[in-house]
């Protein structure tokens, strides 16, 4: 049987890769539902994969058997709950991995530092270090946010399309947390054009009152993440910001170089 050109090339850097190409396969398929919206039929993942039908028919049979993906009663397919544990499990390590990178922010900018991930259309928190001041922002890690009120929300949708973005706050909606709070769709695509133009986001008691926030993406992180400081307005002022930012903006460098190295797990040992 002739095999496509997609397969013919995954083949080849399985084999340059010594990887083991079902495998690869399997979890290319699981984030192609993820990026779909978690819920997919075989043709559209057919379609976006280039992989044949029978083969992707068998692959999704085994991850159903395994309970990464279910087949729900309009025969498409879902992400499953295991793959529940798996994200929680990662998503401790990260923070884990994270933690030495926002203490040096702490450090130096003496604010409390956050590292937060877009978990569907929500922001979740999944590492923190504290300041030392005794006047200080706490975000308890595992919270949740809507993005558009948010530093690392704006941070992390920088980068997506308009239309992206536009289906997202739809989804969402666009309630206010504070009077300052950005609740219009143009008013924040407003606001990212100034994140992609200055390289930071702002949350300008967009929160909460009174509390002001500095936020940059994780530049080529495996998944998109973004970190942040956060303290009273009376202390991140505007001449702060400049003092600030460009640390951000390092440390989320070497936090990359960091996620992105060959058995990061193993660096350190």
């Amino acid at each position: 049987m002739p095999t496509s050109s997609a397969s013919t090339s995954d083949a080849a850097k399985t084999a340059n890769s010594g990887g083991v190409q079902s495998l690869e396969r399997a979890f290319d398929l699981l984030e192609r539902m993820a990026d779909a919206g978690g819920e997919v039929g075989l043709s559209e993942l057919s379609a976006s994969s280039g992989l044949p039908l029978p083969t992707i028919h068998r692959l999704m049979r085994t991850l159903v058997s395994c309970g990464y993906v279910r087949q729900q009663p309009n025969r498409r397919y879902a992400l499953g709950p295991r793959l529940i544990r798996l994200g929680e499990s990662a998503s401790r390590l990260l923070g884990t991995w994270a933690r030495p990178h926002l203490a040096r922010l702490v450090e130096e900018t003496g604010e409390t530092a956050n590292m937060a991930l877009l978990d569907g259309d929500e922001i979740v928190y999944v590492a923190q270090v504290p300041s030392k001041h005794s006047m200080r922002m706490f975000t308890e890690v595992g919270r949740r946010a809507l993005p558009h009120s948010t530093g690392v929300g704006k941070a992390l949708l920088a980068g997506a399309a308009p239309d992206e973005v536009r289906a997202l706050l739809r989804r969402t909606g666009m309630p206010a947390a504070t009077d300052r709070t950005i609740t219009t769709p143009e008013g924040f695509l407003q606001a990212l054009e100034l994140v992609r133009r200055h390289g930071y986001a702002v949350d300008d008691s967009e929160q909460e009152i009174g509390v002001r926030c500095l936020a940059v993406p994780v530049p080529d992180s495996p998944t998109a993440a973004a970190i942040s400081i956060s303290g009273p307005a009376g202390r991140v002022t505007d001449a702060a910001t400049v003092r600030i930012v460009p640390v951000l903006q390092e440390v989320a460098r070497e936090l990359s170089r960091t996620l992105n190295s060959a058995g990061a797990g193993t660096a350190a040992g």
